[in-house]
């Protein structure tokens, strides 16, 4: 039996990323997100740093079409090396 899904699909979904602050982080977050939301528009990022300038925080809003989708993003996003949190 499989699990009722809160989300009605399509839908606009954001996903909070959180990292350490590297020159590369966005782009890679970016790559990632392209491969399960290949229609991602990346001008829509929103990036906050850290108080102390350690950390970044991603945000991105992607059109979701299946849970199986989301998961597998969250999945590859949370598996990352660069990667300390995925909300």
């Amino acid at each position: 039996m499989s699990e009722a899904s809160l989300i009605e699909y399509p839908s606009d979904f954001p996903i909070k990323i959180m990292g350490a602050a590297h020159p590369e982080f966005a782009r890679t977050i970016l790559e990632v997100v392209l491969q399960y939301a290949p229609d991602f528009d990346a001008a829509s990022m929103e990036m906050r740093p850290s108080s102390g300038g350690n950390y970044l925080s991603v945000t991105c809003t992607v059109r979701a079409t299946s849970r199986e989708q989301l998961d597998n993003l969250y999945r590859a996003l949370s598996s990352h090396a660069m990667v300390k949190l995925v909300l």
